[in-house]
């Protein structure tokens, strides 16, 4: 298998457009924008490659500030980020990117060389949605990148809009609201809410959460799930209470 391997520093460059198709029936678009965070020329001209073979757009960075410059000159539909950046960290960037009201509900895949259990679990603390080690191959990349997309750009559906006491959710439209108030969630954070507010009463085992959530292929603990919630019930407020702790056993949203 064909793996990604690393050297370093290059410009804020852009790929030639790729095609822009729709998927069938709505589920995801194929040709989106993405932008990729990363100091290796090399492994960056890789990425860019492989994801605009794949049908994608891609514009690169290779620091924290040409970053933020690139999110706020044109937001794209998926960031790939690096860690270890030479100016500002790939954790700072990611912080900023979550307290920013237009950029909080970024698609987030940290891209690293740090594997241990620690350093995923502080990615996803910090609001990243999903996690890949290097070495990689570019297949890996492309399902990841597809599997998000299907997680966060879900269909139009008028009739999916939920509701309960002061929250409404609407999945098509990717938008939260509390009291009238939107909350900017994280990819995410929404998934998890969509997935227990659509089955009100029902208690969703750690498990099956992560299975829904981040799929089977992806490797993480039950610790993740525990650490997303507790960051969703304060982003939720009073409205927070609504997702309710089953000990032992996992999380259900009340009827």
């Amino acid at each position: 298998m064909e793996e990604i391997r690393t050297p370093g520093p290059r410009a804020l460059s852009r790929s030639s457009p790729g095609p822009i198709t729709s998927r069938a029936r709505g589920i995801f678009r194929v040709g989106v924008r993405i932008l990729v965070v990363d100091d290796e020329p090399d492994l960056v001209e890789l990425v860019r490659l492989t994801l605009s073979q794949a049908g994608h757009q891609v514009d690169t960075a290779a620091s924290g500030r040409q970053a933020l410059d690139a999110l706020h000159r044109q937001r794209p539909d998926l960031l790939i980020l690096d860690l270890m950046l030479p100016d500002l960290s790939g954790t700072e960037l990611c912080r900023r990117i979550r307290a920013d009201r237009d950029l909080a509900g970024l698609p987030v895949i940290l891209l690293t060389a740090k594997a241990d259990e620690v350093d995923r679990v502080v990615g996803f603390e910090i609001g990243a949605d999903d996690y890949v080690t290097k070495p990689f191959s570019p297949r890996e990349l492309v399902l990841r990148v597809g599997a998000l997309l299907r997680r966060t750009q879900a269909p139009a559906d008028p009739q999916a809009v939920l509701e309960h006491g002061p929250l409404r959710l609407d999945p098509a439209r990717h938008r939260c609201w509390v009291e009238g108030e939107e909350a900017s969630l994280t990819a995410k954070e929404f998934d998890l809410l969509h997935g227990l507010m659509s089955r009100p009463g029902r208690v969703l085992s750690r498990e099956a959460l992560l299975e829904q959530v981040w799929g089977s292929d992806i490797t993480v603990t039950v610790r993740t799930i525990d650490t997303h919630l507790k960051r969703l019930r304060e982003k939720l407020g009073a409205a927070g209470d609504l997702i309710e702790t089953v000990r032992g056993v996992g999380y259900r949203f009340a009827e």
